[in-house]
């Protein structure tokens, strides 16, 4: 699914994402492909370990299955993490940092081992910017 051109016309780059069952499917428009991928160390994502990139609200789109998401929100109940209800897998959050974002589970790309990613860098989320108080 990458960049077409059609009457010199670029359309962007979609790809599809799912759930390990099958029964959420995502379309995101990642026009550059996966950029700047990432892990966070917070209690949350640590458990998880996923690797996560981020699209805008409006490149992510379900397609499939939004019925079977369940959220799950922790601490100040700003970022919401959405997995599949029959499968557990997380497929995408919308984040506390930027709430007109969305990180998504590269793992849940089609096509796309994350493992396949040299290095990627850990993001401070138990030092998360919006715990500190103003001083």
């Amino acid at each position: 699914m990458g960049l077409k051109t059609i009457g010199g016309t670029v359309i962007r780059a979609k790809h599809r994402a799912t759930c390990h069952c099958g029964a959420v499917e995502l379309l995101l428009d990642l026009p550059d492909g996966v950029v700047n991928p990432r892990r966070c160390n917070c209690s949350y994502c640590r458990r998880r370990g996923t690797i996560v990139a981020f699209v805008p609200i409006s490149g992510l789109h379900i397609i499939k299955g939004a019925e079977q998401l369940k959220v799950y929100e922790f601490n100040t109940h700003t970022a919401k993490h959405y997995f599949c209800s029959v499968c557990g897998i997380h497929t995408h959050h919308q984040r506390r940092s930027d709430p007109e974002q969305y990180g998504y589970n590269v793992g849940c790309l089609e096509g796309v081992n994350p493992f396949d990613i040299p290095e990627v860098p850990t993001s401070d989320g138990v030092n998360h910017p919006a715990d500190r108080k103003a001083v």
